[in-house]
Formats: structure tokens, C-alpha cells, sequence
């Protein structure tokens, strides 16, 4: 059984681990809050009832209700007999042994605490309800019959002592109340029945708030625009909490996980579909594919948290900087197609899914197609304009499609776009972060490099003034090639630049470098071809010092790839006619062409150099000599490692030609100024 590739498997851990982060943060469906307010419109698309919805007062009229129950309730109340026997046979054992009460006065005293407990003693706040009119009635709960009475009656514990000294002073008693100390003997008998009072209460609440209607399974509850009434606000309310008790039921719950999880399942297979046929060089980096799926798994975290943070986060997440990055690092449509990955997986988030989708690729074509070769920084400035005025009237023509009226725009929108837009301005510093992190090389490095000024190009052109002006001409025709068949037109400029800097270690054996003394006079074919084959070598070295770009070791190491180094082959076999030649002596170190950009390179730098030496300068030498140079470095296979098509090269040569042309064209000779004869 053949085992899976390390590439294999460490694709399929990126698949699962990102499938894994995006589904762990994406909000469940019985999860979903909505934010809204009475008396404002309902931003969000159609919600209809997933199951039967009661239709509750709306919160004024049950507040009225509420209110008018609060006004007439009476409260349960229950009398405590044990208590009042308890206090009266207390008080009579200590009336009994007090000497100085007599016998009529104990009867007397005695009765009237008991006509006080059983008309009822309450405690101070109950009583105080009373006297201020509060509380007329009670409720009494007898052998499950509840009854009404009223409370005039009803004295407080210190109301209670007072009447009972104002009706023996009445009787003109001499025993003063005091000396029998009857304070400690008046407690409520009549308790408040929190247990009965609230069932009760809740009771009377339930039939008066009962549903009024009911709202049927697949029934429109509000639509996108319409105002969020006090009923509808209830109805949103009670919409919710079924939600949220749902919740419990596992079977319910876990179909949504599911549907999720196919969903993102299908939207990365889709990227990595894409990336695996159309931009397998892409699939087979790991570096390139770590960053792409960093990418997009931050971004559909990020969105999740502005999100669930802000009204209208998700407008606020800068999806058209993963455009921006994928064009700089590399190329349009991996960028388009990331953005719609991307913009498809946060869909499910969005308030309004189309509005979301549509507002978002307008915004990030337009990024594309604005930058498509990000070489100065105002340029950024230039797209973050034109993605605002994109989330602008895209935004403006989805809300007529939906309101039919401009009344329903709301201009705190623009605010965010504005936002989001400025945000674009922080993809240079994530361009220099990740070209760091992951050893991309972008636009805006290329660009850098190109400049002459460079150390190391200043160099070649002090040291090798003849080579620096070879690498001029090869850059600019090379450009023109690679600008023509679509291929990196920066990248192959930079390139050209420094393909020939391992000639400075031995400027004078380059024939560009010579002023009438060849050193190669002095050396044999062999030797020779060892030290023009060295500029390679060299070159790489310089380039490794210097901290370049692999992308330009590339340029260094295959603008000859593995061909011969001819002019000193055919010299050695000359005068060696008899001789076995070691060919492996004459050729160059390579590998051949692995790009279309180094293919090309090697084209031109071949066509340029030849172009010096013809003695006539004519449109059909030009085009011989480029046919033949370049057929013949195709039959010598050095071009079967690049991706290039036989339009490619039709169309690179026809860019040759008409360049040379422009080049060696003939100039007219001016007469002499006759005044100065």
C-alpha cells in the first residue's frame, strides 16, 4: 500500500485544521441575536416563524394591564391561631403571678387581648398600607375557599397596646398597663402569604396576558425596512426565548452544525480545487498555501468578532485587502477567487447575505483591477477612493432594489465605508510583514530593486560599465516580451537587472567590458570557458551577500540554463580536431528555465548580445537572427522546463523584432550649417 505524500498530508492537515477554527467560531443558528429597537426600522432580510409563534401583548398594553392588576390585587394573608393562644396563655400565667392586679382586672385585660387577636394584630408596614388607604382588603385562604375581608379592623402591635391602656383607663382601673408588662406580650398574628399571594398573582396575570393570536410555522413576522412596532418588538422577544429553550433539544441542534460544516467543506474544496488545476505552483508551495489559508481563516474569525462586537461590523473588516495581498504576492485571478471564497463564507453571517455578497465583490474587483501593479504607495490611496465610491453605489442601488425608495438608506453606512476604506492604507505594512514572514517578494520589492541607485547595481555599472548597459537593454526588452504574453513584467525587469552582477569579480574577460585587449588571448578555450562560466556562480554568491530574492537567484542561475558555452566549445574542438571533448567542461551550472519570466530572460539576453555583433542592422537581419537564436535554444531543449506555449513565443519573438527594430533603426544625417563655411 503506497503511502501519502508529506505534501499529501500536510495539505489535508491545513483542509482540517482550517475547517475546524472557521466552524468552531461561526454562530449557530439557534444562537443568532438580532439587534433592534421600537420604532426604528428592521435592518435585517425576511423573517419568517420556523415554528408556531404565540402573539403576546405588546409591552405598553401589558404594562397597562400589569398596572390595573397591581391596582385591585389583594393580597393573601393567613392568621396565625398558634401564636395569639400562645400570647394570651403566656399573659394570663403572668398576670397570675403579679400580687398587685386583681381579679376583676386580670378578666378585664385578659378579654381585651383576646378581642384584639382575634380582630387581629399586623405587622407595621401592613398597618401603615391600611391607614393610608392601600389596602382595604385581605385574602384569606379557608378550607381551599379563598375570602375577601376587610382590614379596619386591624391594628399594629403598638396600636393594639394603646387601645387596650385607653380602654382601662376608660374602666378607670387603677393598675397602671405598664406594670404588666403587656408590650411583651403583642406580636402579628395576621401574616403576609408571599407564597400564595405571588401563585395567585401569577395567575391573574397569565389570564390576563394570554396570547391574542398565534403566528403559524413558515408565517412572515417582519420584512427588511419595515418598522419594529411595540408588537412586533414583543413578538421578536418571544421569537428569541423559543429559540434559546429549543437549544436544549440535541437532535434540533445539531442539524445546524452540520449544515455548517458542509458548507465551509464545499467552499475550501472549492479553493483548493482551484488551487490544485489552475495554480499548481501555488498548491505545491507550502509557504504560499500556509499563507493564503491564514488568510482566509483570519479573516472569517476577524469578521465573526467585529461582528458580534458592532451594529455593522462585518462592513467594517477590510475584505478587499486579501485582494490586494494575493495581487501583490500573486496574481489577479487567485485574488478574485480568494475574495469570493471568502466573501461566500462570511455570507452566513451577514444581516442580508445578497446585499453582503454583491457590495463586497464590486469592492474587491474594483481593488483588483485598480492595483493591478501596486510600484507607489499614493496608488493605495487611489483604490481605498475608488472601493469607497464602489461600497457606495453598490450599497445605494441594492437598497432601491430592495426598498424601491432612497428613504430606506441609511447615511451612517457611508460612515462605516469610509472606515473600512481608510483600513486599506495598513496592507503596505501587512505586505512588508508577511513578505518577511513567509520570503514572498512583492511589486513594491521589485520595484525597489530596480532601482539603479541600488548598491549593487551601482556597482556593476562603476565596475562593468558595458555589462550595466547590456542588463539596460536586456531588462527593457525583456519587459516588453513579458508585458505582451502576460507574464510578470516587474519581476522580469528586476531580474534582468541583476542576471549578469557575477561578472564584476572579472569585468575585462566579458567581450561588452573590453577596450581592444582580449585576456582570453592569453588562455586556452578551456579556461577560458571556465571563468565565463563562473559569472553564474559568482553572481550568486554577489546575490546571496546582498540578501536578494530567490525569485532573482533564479534569474542569476537560469539565463543560461544548462547550455554550452559555444564560442570557446567550438574553438576547443577546433583545435582539437582529433580529441574526445568533455563537454560537461562547457556547460553552465543551471538548472534550465523553471519560469516564463526566466525563459524569457534567457531569450533576450541571447538576442541582445547577438543584435551588437551584425554588421547590418536591416528588418530581415533582425528577424532572421531572432528566429534562428531562439529556435535554436528551443530544439537545444532549454525551454522545456517553463510554462511557456508556442503563442508565447510567437508573440515574444514578434516583441523582439519590433524592439530591435525601434533600437537599430537608421537616423537621418543633418546637413551642414552653411553659415560657418
Amino acid at each position: 500500500m503506497k503511502l501519502p505524500s508529506k505534501k499529501t498530508i500536510i495539505r489535508s492537515l491545513m483542509f482540517i485544521i482550517s475547517v475546524g477554527i472557521i466552524l468552531y467560531f461561526l454562530p449557530r443558528k439557534n444562537e443568532r441575536q438580532f439587534l433592534y429597537e421600537v420604532n426604528r426600522p428592521w435592518s435585517y432580510s425576511l423573517l419568517t416563524a420556523p415554528f408556531d409563534i404565540p402573539i403576546q401583548l405588546d409591552s405598553i398594553r401589558a404594562n397597562e394591564v400589569k398596572d390595573s392588576i397591581n391596582n385591585v390585587f389583594i393580597p393573601v394573608y393567613k392568621r396565625n391561631n398558634d401564636e395569639s393562644k400562645a400570647a394570651i396563655d403566656a399573659y394570663s400565667l403572668a398576670l397570675n403571678a403579679n400580687q398587685s392586679v386583681s381579679i376583676y382586672e386580670k378578666a378585664k385585660l385578659i378579654n381585651a387581648l383576646k378581642e384584639i387577636y382575634n380582630n387581629g394584630i399586623v405587622d407595621l408596614n401592613t398597618y401603615n398600607a391600611i391607614t393610608s388607604g392601600k389596602l382595604s382588603r385581605m385574602r384569606f385562604i379557608e378550607e381551599n375557599r379563598i375570602i375577601n375581608k376587610s382590614t379596619n379592623n386591624l391594628l399594629s402591635a403598638r396600636k393594639a397596646y394603646t387601645t387596650i391602656d385607653s380602654l382601662l383607663k376608660l374602666e378607670s382601673l387603677n393598675t397602671p398597663i405598664a406594670s404588666t408588662e403587656l408590650s411583651k406580650f403583642l406580636a402579628p398574628n395576621i401574616l403576609y402569604d408571599s407564597i400564595e399571594s405571588n401563585r395567585l398573582y401569577q395567575d391573574i396575570c397569565q389570564k390576563a396576558m394570554a396570547p391574542i393570536g398565534i403566528i403559524q410555522n413558515g408565517e412572515r413576522i417582519i420584512d427588511r425596512g419595515e418598522k419594529v412596532t411595540p408588537q412586533l418588538y414583543t413578538i421578536l422577544q418571544t421569537y428569541e426565548q423559543m429559540l434559546l429553550e429549543r437549544k436544549a433539544n440535541k437532535h434540533q441542534q445539531i442539524y445546524p452544525v452540520l449544515g455548517q460544516l458542509l458548507f465551509v467543506i464545499i467552499l475550501l474544496s472549492a479553493l483548493f480545487y482551484y488551487l490544485y488545476f489552475m495554480r499548481n505552483e501555488l498548491f505545491a508551495n507550502t509557504r504560499a498555501m500556509l499563507f493564503i489559508m491564514l488568510m482566509v481563516v483570519g479573516f472569517a474569525v476577524f469578521s465573526v468578532a467585529m461582528k458580534n462586537t458592532f451594529a455593522n461590523g462585518l462592513y467594517l473588516v477590510p475584505f478587499t485587502i486579501i485582494a490586494i495581498m494575493m495581487v501583490v504576492f500573486f496574481d489577479s485571478r487567485t485574488a478574485l477567487f480568494c475574495l469570493i471564497i471568502e466573501t461566500m463564507l462570511c455570507s452566513c453571517i451577514a444581516n442580508v447575505a445578497f446585499e453582503f455578497i454583491f457590495v463586497q465583490f464590486i469592492a474587491g474587483v474594483t481593488a483588483i483591477y485598480s492595483l493591478k501593479e501596486l510600484t507607489r504607495r499614493s496608488q493605495l490611496i487611489q483604490t481605498a477612493l475608488l472601493v469607497f465610491t464602489a461600497y457606495s453605489l453598490s450599497y445605494i442601488a441594492v437598497e432601491v432594489i430592495s426598498s424601491g425608495t432612497i428613504s430606506g438608506i441609511d447615511l451612517r453606512i457611508f460612515g462605516i465605508f469610509a472606515i473600512n476604506s481608510v483600513l486599506i492604507s495598513f496592507a503596505y505594512i501587512l505586505i512588508f510583514v508577511f513578505e518577511k514572514l513567509f520570503g514572498f517578494t512583492s511589486i513594491v520589492t521589485l520595484v525597489e530593486l530596480s532601482d539603479i541607485n541600488n548598491p549593487l547595481l551601482r556597482e556593476l555599472s562603476e565596475e562593468c560599465p558595458g555589462t550595466f548597459q547590456h542588463s539596460l537593454s536586456v531588462s527593457n526588452l525583456a519587459y516588453e516580451a513579458a508585458h505582451r504574453i502576460g507574464a510578470n513584467a516587474q519581476l522580469v525587469r528586476a531580474g534582468a537587472l541583476y542576471h549578469d552582477i557575477g561578472k564584476i569579480t572579472n569585468p575585462a574577460f566579458f567581450t561588452e567590458n573590453q577596450h581592444g585587449v582580449n585576456p582570453h588571448d592569453a588562455l586556452n578555450p578551456l579556461q577560458s570557458a571556465r571563468i565565463v562560466i563562473a559569472h553564474v556562480t559568482d553572481g550568486l554568491k554577489r546575490a546571496e551577500k546582498a540578501k536578494l530574492p530567490s525569485v532573482i537567484k533564479n534569474f542569476i542561475s537560469e539565463h543560461h540554463g544548462c547550455g554550452k558555452a559555444k564560442y570557446f566549445y567550438n574553438t576547443y574542438c577546433n583545435q582539437h580536431p582529433d580529441e574526445e571533448v568533455d563537454t560537461a567542461s562547457f556547460i553552465y551550472p543551471g538548472p534550465n528555465p523553471q519560469s516564463k519570466e526566466t525563459s524569457i530572460l534567457m531569450m533576450a539576453d541571447t538576442v541582445e548580445a547577438a543584435s551588437r555583433s551584425l554588421p547590418d542592422h536591416t528588418p530581415e537581419a533582425i528577424e532572421n537572427l531572432v528566429n534562428r537564436l531562439i529556435d535554436s535554444q528551443i530544439a537545444d531543449g532549454l525551454h522545456n522546463d517553463s510554462l511557456l506555449s508556442f503563442k508565447d513565443v510567437r508573440e515574444i519573438k514578434e516583441s523582439f523584432i519590433s524592439r530591435l527594430r525601434t533600437m537599430y533603426h537608421a537616423r537621418i544625417s543633418y546637413p551642414s550649417d552653411p553659415t560657418k563655411k
